[in-house]
């Protein structure tokens, strides 16, 4: 049989075996002529072939070979062997060897030149790409759809838009690719009036059953938060492929659809269509998003049957999916599963341990990341910032901040804000304003980064100066700026700055969501405008949980105990769940008006929720019994408390000198102190009291003085009060006196009735005298300081003082205010001041203090009111009597 030679066309044949890859080939490839009679296979390959095959491997060093061996042999390659050659070394992204290649050739046709835009466009140099697409004098569809997505991939938005209105004006001809890559375009831009163009573009040429441009506008509409359209398209499509099916559930989760994601999901399984990648890591993100750890473990079961377990993508998606439900022991079983790890599992893991709050854990990974040869992006390093600010690693932060400044990562704005957010987080507000000020660029996440720096360290002055600057710099502020400032007016009770904050918000038309009315309500609360918190509450659009604890918390602050109360069962009639500061807010509300009753029934509610582990509630529970008498149920919840912190040490000591059980309370002082938990201010405001109790003066100036120089605290107005009165009560009065004269602030109104009653305690008549001076000075209307001074005169047989007294409060129409009491029986609370007639039971009443008035007569009582005024005699006997008879009753 005769030979026949081909001389336009050179054939490789692989001396290697059969078995072995192009990959695996280290032997010179070597080149001849097919022979039709030979009596062995062998394998041959043409030159275009092998490019392809090499040009699909991203196997450049074998291309290169082929590529060698033809220069050898002199093979003269046409354009289509050429353009093979080229686009192997485009897609090597070798592109200094693919000109080479395009420079030499004879003869170029389109494919030649869309080759060469195409590998310029991939590699963002579009001044390159456009000047090939400008010298060309053909141009194909290919052609401009090459340079619109080049122009998309580099970030010309605005350029794609205009390629893709010029092909138009030129009367080119479009296809689906044309449509994908310009609505892709829009997506980015979330520009849906020009996408609406675009998709009335498309129906006029007829792609309206097309799938890539249907699948296409399903995307713009859900990326331009357009779900309703998004929707409609995908349903008028007469045929539906995974990509159709992923491009719209995906566009369910973009818009915090996740229900109507799973309902697509299931009706996709039911045509029939296989769950690809992008649809696991969408109907995983699901799952995050609604918190359901369940329903994602049953679609981990899923995916593990469908054979995709090992799938980086699918595998990231799920160890995200467990992270985001704070199920960090299966995400990091998940973790340690993966058979190929990528840089975003990686990623992952470290960003879910900073949610979940396990610092520690997030740098060891980030340590193992670094190890590996996968390197690191902003994404890893801000993550392991983050780390650093809920561990208050402050020495790591400044580690990390040198390491981003090596890597040349500083100046990237995430990473940047990550760092403002860590300095902020351990209170080094210096670094912080440092980084920000050297920021080259700044969005709002950076301004509210450093504003909430402030706020949280409680620099409320400069909180509101940078806010000041924001606006001056034309960087509109977000509802989380507003929630900050409004924070920092609410500290500093900076009510006028506030308003104007509320009336930039009203004509921002931002509206009144739940975190900024939240804020706002919290705002006017703390500014003692509780008729203007509660109207802001009603208007907030559906209150959550940061508006009902706001106004809750701020009634109670304000001591309106029974309209915070009125609060909480208007939230539950609502049907919202209270969380555990809700809960301890009621609880405090209760221990303010000894209605121990609904106590228990909110402590029941606690146990049922599980909610006694937090710290916060524990405390709020001791309090609570305590105050309302119950100590026996109040040491119970503090030896019961899985943890305590310094609050709840503070409510057991505070409980016990409340009660008078001074000697308890420095001894639950002292083994605190053993447990090497730092006291506070509020401890030793207790220790202080329980001193005063048992007549401790020795030990109080002792915990007086350790205050300052044992914990660095230094003593406020509350702790001199609480010398006074321990000095007081030992009789050191002109001692009392001496102190808060030489206290470092001006003494108030609180102190100086301490030592008024001191005074009247040890009938010192001189130090009253100066004591009640001081106080009429800062409150001429105190009616109760001419009543005190009045009786201590009489004790003092001093009856001219006593009718001028009586004078003065006479002529300035004072009169003492009538005390209240209460008691609750039978979860029903009863009121009364002093001569109450308006009780149902008013007659009752006063029969049994008949009685009882009678019978204190048989057995010898006798009051002691040879001094004490008319008013306060009435006032006293019917106050106590009466709330005896009631609770006889």
């Amino acid at each position: 049989m005769a030979h026949h030679h081909f001389p336009h066309l050179r054939l490789l044949r692989f001396s290697s075996s059969p078995s072995v890859s192009l990959f695996k080939t280290p032997q010179v490839c070597t080149f001849c002529t097919v022979a039709l009679d030979q009596t062995t296979p062998r394998r041959w390959k043409t030159f275009s072939h092998i490019f392809q095959e090499c040009s699909d491997r991203r196997a450049l060093s074998p291309g290169k070979q082929g590529h060698a061996r033809m220069i050898v042999t002199g093979f003269q390659p046409t354009v289509f062997v050429t353009n093979c050659l080229m686009q192997m070394y485009v897609k090597c992204h070798s592109l200094e060897y693919a000109f080479d290649v395009f420079d030499r050739m004879p003869a170029r046709d389109t494919v030649s030149w869309n080759t060469m835009i195409f590998g310029y466009a991939g590699c963002r140099k579009m001044g390159i790409a456009r000047s090939f697409f400008d010298t060309m004098r053909e141009r194909d569809v290919v052609s401009w759809n090459s340079l619109i997505s080049g122009y998309l991939q580099s970030g010309d938005y605005r350029e794609s838009i205009d390629i893709f209105m010029m092909m138009g004006r030129m009367g080119m001809v479009f296809d689906e690719t044309t449509f994908a890559v310009s609505l892709k375009v829009c997506s980015v831009m979330e520009d849906f009036v020009l996408g609406t163009q675009m998709h009335g573009n498309a129906l006029r040429r007829g792609f309206d059953n097309d799938l890539v441009t249907g699948s296409a506008l399903i995307n713009m509409y859900a990326k331009c938060k357009k779900l309703d359209d998004s929707l409609s398209v995908f349903h008028e499509m007469p045929e539906k492929n995974w990509v159709s099916w992923s491009a719209v559930i995906a566009g369910c989760v973009q818009n915090d659809q996740f229900i109507e994601s799973f309902e697509l999901f299931k009706k996709m399984q039911k045509a029939g269509v296989s769950v690809s990648q992008s649809i696991y890591a969408s109907v995983f993100r699901s799952c995050a998003g609604l918190s359901a750890f369940r329903l994602g473990t049953q679609l981990h079961g899923h995916a593990l049957k469908a054979d995709l377990g090992s799938d980086v993508i699918v595998g990231t998606a799920t160890l995200d999916m467990y992270a985001k439900c704070y199920s960090m022991l299966e995400a990091r079983k998940l973790f340690n599963s993966l058979p190929t790890r990528t840089l975003q599992s990686y990623n992952a893991i470290i960003v879910g341990y900073v949610r979940s709050d396990q610092g520690f854990e997030a740098l060891e990974l980030f340590r193992l990341l670094q190890k590996c040869s996968l390197g690191f992006d902003e994404i890893s390093i801000s993550a392991a910032l983050s780390a650093c600010g809920v561990m208050k690693g402050n020495l790591e932060g400044l580690q990390l901040h040198g390491l981003a400044a090596k890597c040349s990562l500083r100046s990237n704005v995430c990473v940047a804000n990550a760092m403002l957010d860590m300095y902020g987080k351990c209170g080094a507000l210096f670094e912080a304003r440092r980084v920000f000020d050297e920021m080259l660029q700044r969005d709002a996440v950076s301004w509210n980064a450093i504003i909430v720096a402030h706020e949280q360290n409680e620099n409320e002055e400069e909180t509101l100066a940078l806010f000041v600057s924001m606006l001056m710099s034309r960087m509109e502020p977000d509802e989380f700026t507003y929630g900050s400032v409004l924070k920092a007016c609410a500290g500093q009770q900076a009510l006028h700055f506030g308003m104007e904050i509320h009336g930039r918000l009203i004509k921002s038309r931002m509206g009144l969501k739940s975190f900024v009315g939240g804020a706002l309500v919290d705002m006017y609360c703390k500014c003692g405008m509780m008729e203007e918190a509660e109207k802001i509450h009603d208007r907030t659009d559906e209150p959550a949980m940061v508006s009902w604890n706001a106004i809750i918390s701020g009634f109670s602050l304000q001591n309106q105990s029974e309209s915070a109360q009125r609060f909480f069962s208007q939230m539950l009639e609502k049907g919202i769940n209270p969380d555990n500061f809700t809960y301890a807010t009621v609880l405090d509300t209760c221990a303010n008006l000894a209605t121990v009753g609904l106590g228990k029934q909110i402590h029941a509610q606690i146990i049922k929720l599980e909610l006694q582990p937090d710290v916060y509630v524990t405390s709020t529970l001791v309090d609570m019994y305590s105050k309302c008498g119950n100590m026996q149920d109040s040491i119970l919840m503090f030896n019961k408390a899985p943890r305590r912190d310094p609050v709840t040490w503070n409510a057991m000591i505070c409980g016990y000198a409340y009660h008078g059980l001074g000697e308890e309370a420095l001894a639950t002082f002292e083994n605190m102190q053993l447990e090497n938990l730092k006291p506070n201010h509020a401890t030793f405001v207790s220790v202080l009291r329980a001193c005063g109790h048992i007549g401790h003066v020795e030990k109080g100036l002792h915990y007086f003085q350790s205050m300052l120089s044992d914990y660095g605290l230094n003593p406020q107005l509350e702790h001199y009060s609480c010398m006074v009165d321990i000095l007081g009560k030992s009789g050191k009065v002109n001692e009392a006196l001496k102190l808060i004269q030489e206290m470092p602030f001006e003494a108030d109104a609180v102190i100086w009735r301490t030592l008024l009653s001191i005074c009247k305690i040890h009938g010192n008549v001189e130090v009253a005298e100066k004591a009640a001076n001081f106080i009429l000075q800062l409150d001429p209307q105190d009616s109760a300081v001419y009543v005190l001074l009045s009786n201590i005169y009489a004790d003092a047989g001093m009856w001219d003082e006593v009718t001028e007294m009586r004078k003065v409060m006479r002529q300035n129409y004072l009169k003492k205010e009538p005390g209240c009491s209460w008691i609750e029986v039978k979860d029903e609370v009863h009121a009364f001041l002093v001569g109450d007639k308006a009780h149902p039971r008013c007659k009752d009443v006063y029969e049994k203090l008949d009685m009882l008035t009678e019978e204190m007569k048989w057995v010898g009582y006798l009051p002691d009111i040879d001094f004490v005024p008319e008013e306060e005699i009435e006032e006293l006997q019917e106050q106590e009597e009466l709330r005896a008879c009631i609770d006889v009753i």
